[in-house]
């Protein structure tokens, strides 16, 4: 399945070629080592679908109802204002 990722820390989407049974975890780790090039550090940040806070990121896409061509967002847990 492909699923589009947006990373608004970097002003990138990504789409990535995703199985059912990638955890969201998973699924947050890959678009940010794509999109910024190094090892994240997943634990500032947190994934969205369908606009909520996707609470346990142990879940599996399959498990979240997350079907084909779907959109997630991955956004930093604490914003900076911009000045």
């Amino acid at each position: 399945m492909k699923i589009r990722v947006s990373v608004p820390e970097v002003w990138d989407n990504v789409e990535l070629a995703a199985e059912p049974e990638w955890t969201v975890e998973r699924v947050k780790y890959e678009a940010l080592a794509t999109t910024t090039g190094r090892t994240p550090d997943g634990a500032a940040f947190e994934v969205k679908f369908r606009g909520a806070k996707v609470l346990d990121e142990s879940a599996t896409l399959a498990k979240l109802g997350v079907p084909d061509n779907a959109a997630l967002i991955v956004l930093r847990i604490k914003r900076e204002p911009v000045r």
